[in-house]
């Protein structure tokens, strides 16, 4: 029985980096999680052991602080473009590189009886987190932007009727519920040449105003009007993936305790949870080439 190698890639998982800019008096603060994973030539390291062909994972590493330092981290999508690119050209056997950045949201603390942010003192703004993945070949560069653990409900607006039953169901309907759900969304650009933060800050805004203002009924339909209105209203945008669990809040029946309870007392079940996930794309929209490509690999 003969072997080949397969689809393969390797690289330097959780770069973590923080990164101080203190040019003036207010200093910008960067919390960034980077991962890169590279794939070209790599036969022989899997088959023979050589590493003739391999950049060391701990160079990545390297490779990843000292670009913050050489030039300010600025956009998580220009920062993940420049290291992309400095693998692909400036290593022969390396045909792809992917980079992935996770970026950490903090804001200024506000003090004295202004409430003015403080020019070096942050508070974390939450567990939510904003995203990139760069995919750089000789052949293209693809960019997905993205949010993850955007957490939001709503206590009005959303029911869940007319769902099929068997003998296993249990579940009632209704036509008032808590909708609430931790949203993980990422988008594919059309090119690379983009206004990543207003780009970033106008698509966030149209997902939290679609998930309030769609009557929902059911989580895929919000769902599908949230990442129709970012395809819709903005054209840099060609493509969006969502993933959205449904963090249930069950009515608790209080007529043990002679309470009634008119959808104001709920229980909270974490697990298990429904998730909901769907690709939703513009017509016609090119072809996403390696974008999508799994990272981790399985």
């Amino acid at each position: 029985m003969s072997v080949v190698v397969g689809a393969n890639q390797y690289g330097k998982a959780e770069v973590r980096i923080v990164a101080v800019d203190r040019a003036t008096e207010s200093h910008v603060f960067c919390d960034l999680n980077v991962g890169i994973a590279l794939s070209g030539d790599l036969d022989d390291v899997h088959v023979t052991g050589s590493n003739a062909n391999v950049v060391p994972t701990d160079t990545m590493k390297n490779t990843v602080f000292a670009f913050a330092k050489q030039a300010s981290v600025g956009e998580i999508e220009e920062f993940g473009l420049r290291l992309g690119r400095h693998f692909v050209s400036g290593f022969e056997p390396i045909k792809r590189a992917r980079v992935q950045i996770e970026s950490s949201s903090w804001k200024r603390i506000p003090v004295g009886r202004e409430g003015r942010g403080h020019p070096h003192a942050f508070e974390r703004a939450g567990s939510e987190l904003r995203t990139a993945t760069v995919v750089c070949a000789a052949d293209g560069e693809w960019v997905l932007s993205g949010l993850r653990d955007l957490v939001v409900l709503k206590t009005s607006g959303s029911e869940f009727t007319g769902f099929v039953r068997d003998r296993y169901t249990t579940l009632q309907e209704t036509r008032e519920r808590i909708l609430s759900t931790a949203v993980t969304a990422r988008w594919r650009h059309a090119g690379v040449d983009c206004d990543w933060a207003a780009s970033f800050t106008a698509v966030r805004a149209l997902l939290v105003d679609r998930f309030a203002t769609t009557h929902s009924l059911s989580l895929q339909q919000t769902l599908h009007a949230m990442a129709s209105a970012v395809i819709g209203e903005r054209e840099e945008i060609v493509e969006v993936r969502m993933s959205m669990p449904n963090r249930h809040h069950f009515v608790v029946d209080l007529t043990p305790f002679g309470l009634p309870n008119e959808n104001e007392i709920f229980r909270v079940e974490d697990r298990p949870y429904g998730l909901i996930e769907a690709a939703i794309l513009e017509q016609g929209a090119a072809a996403a080439g390696p974008a999508w490509d799994p990272y981790p690999f399985l």
